[in-house]
Formats: C-alpha cells, structure tokens, sequence
C-alpha cells in the first residue's frame, strides 16, 4: 500500500447506508463495529444509535504484513493469525452490525477467506454488514478510504492510501465471498462504488 495524494472530502448519498440505520432499530441498542477505525463523525452518528467499538482494520494489515510484498505476505498463515488477533478478536457472536466499508477489497484470497469466517463468527444471526466494492473493472489502482458518516443517508469519503486491487469483484463474486450468510442485496450507484448490504 502507498499513501495517497488526493485529500479532499466528497460527500456522498448512500442509499446502503440508510437502509443499515433503519435496521438497527430492529436491534433495539445494538452492539455495532465500525472497521474504519475511530473517527468523531462516526462516533457521534452511531453512539446515539447503540454500543459502538472501532477497530483500525486498515492500519492492523498495515502492520501484519509490511516488509516485503504486501499482497504475497498475505498468504502467510502465521501473518494471517496475527492479524486476526490485531482486529478481529472479538468473542462468538459480539455485534449486531459491521460497518466494513472497503475492507476486504485489497485483501488476497487466503486472508479474504480467514477475514470472512470471523466476520461470520463475530456477527449475531441477522446481524448486518455494509461493504463497499469499486466497480471500475480496469482499475490500476484502489483508495483505501476513509468513511465519515454525516447522516444517515450521506457520508465523505477521502482516499487515505492506494492499493493495487487484487481482483475485481463482480456481483457474483462477492455473492460467492458470503455464500455462508443468509442474504446479499446490492445498490445501484451513480459513481465508482458499489454498496452491498449482507444479512447474516
């Protein structure tokens, strides 16, 4: 991964999102993780709408699997386990909801698939995830962003680093990434995202 040059926010109507919030209201207070990592503007949205933990995903595989080729590190089992304990240790069956954003997009498919399995083991039955996938099959290139959440229906995203994608994701293909969940419904966008929620 490389930091980025681009800095400005663009906010951004997420339809995904606004249908994640209604059905926390199914949850009662629900326990929600925000993979992005803490930041004031998801804090102050979703304290108010239950018990929030945030977790720096990005920064966690940063550090598992710098020094040498980041995408080739990733195959490294023991690597795999140190960073499943640097941000996904979390006891059966913990949240509610999982804000992941675009977390699983740079991720080669051996550590992809160990991520996945703790997303499922960490997520209640009927839990929710929000995932973000870029719909630019000739893309050189991916942001890792970072997501502010100013209301329930519009977030700014700002690349924080780039990323060469490790494939690109086609609806069916992220259909077979949570073929172990119960349901994955995708949003039509006008721009290079596509939203997907997916039931546990």
């Amino acid at each position: 991964m490389q930091a980025s040059t681009k800095g400005s926010l663009e906010p951004r109507t997420s339809n995904g999102l606004d249908q994640f919030v209604t059905a926390l209201r199914e949850h009662g207070s629900p326990d929600i993780l925000d993979l992005s990592g803490a930041n004031q503007w998801n804090l102050d949205f979703l304290s108010t709408r239950g018990r929030l933990t945030s977790d720096e995903f990005t920064h966690a595989a940063t550090t598992a699997f710098s020094g040498g080729d980041f995408f080739q590190n990733q195959s490294d089992n023991s690597r795999i386990q140190t960073f499943c304990k640097l941000s996904l240790d979390y006891p059966p069956a913990s949240f509610d909801a999982v804000l992941v954003w675009d977390c699983l997009e740079y991720l080669a498919p051996e550590l992809l698939e160990e991520v996945v399995s703790h997303l499922h083991d960490i997520s209640r039955p009927g839990a929710l995830m929000l995932c973000y996938f870029h719909a630019d099959q000739a893309a050189k290139t991916l942001p890792v962003t970072q997501f502010r959440i100013l209301d329930s229906k519009t977030i700014q995203t700002a690349p924080r680093l780039t990323s060469r994608p490790t494939q690109f994701y086609s609806n069916r293909a992220v259909e077979k990434i949570f073929q172990n969940f119960q349901s994955v419904k995708f949003f039509l966008t006008r721009d290079y995202l596509r939203e997907v929620i997916v039931r546990r």
